[in-house]
């Protein structure tokens, strides 16, 4: 009992003290650590309107991929980020449907959140995001899209997905 009494009433225990140069001045004995390097945001490349990628791709989350390093949003469709109820389902279903496959990304004007816009399809044609729309999985965005994918979308996913339609409405905060 009297172990447990002084563990919870002694003060924290710090970091070891680290001898650190400091500008000017000889070596001092420091609890705080050296100030990092700020890191460069990563820039997105400048593509014209005509501009295609393609190749094999890596699947971030339900709507962004990576090709050759390029992160590419989807077109026209909005999914569940992979904190959100279905985004994990989201992102295993484009891995799926892009496992092997290479990409073509028709990349349109405009950036979202640092990445390109395009409309991807498979080399037999197949549309990734209505591929992902006709599985309940992400939904059409007519904001971007106007409408194209909405008629794919199955009965009661707007329901299941509540909390992309409610981001669609604006009743729902984005951060990021």
């Amino acid at each position: 009992m009297l172990k447990f009494l002084l563990r919870l009433f002694s003060p924290p225990k710090l970091p070891p003290r680290k001898f650190i140069k400091r500008k000017g001045s000889s070596y001092s004995r420091s609890r705080v650590p050296p100030p990092r390097p700020v890191s460069k945001q990563r820039m997105p490349p400048t593509l014209s309107g005509a501009d295609d990628l393609k190749g094999k791709c890596y699947v971030i989350d339900g709507d962004t991929i990576s090709i050759g390093g390029t992160h590419i949003r989807l077109a026209g469709i909005d999914a569940p980020e992979l904190d959100q109820p279905w985004g994990k389902k989201a992102k295993f279903a484009m891995v799926a449907l892009c496992k092997g496959q290479i990409i073509t990304a028709e990349v349109q004007e405009g950036l979202s959140y640092n990445r390109l816009v395009a409309k991807c399809t498979l080399s037999d044609g197949t549309d990734l995001s209505a591929a992902l729309v006709e599985q309940g999985l992400a939904l059409d965005w007519s904001k971007f899209s106007g409408g194209a994918y909405r008629h794919l979308e199955p009965q009661g996913t707007r329901k299941k997905l509540w909390r992309v339609a409610a981001k669609h409405k604006g009743k729902l905060r984005i951060e990021n």
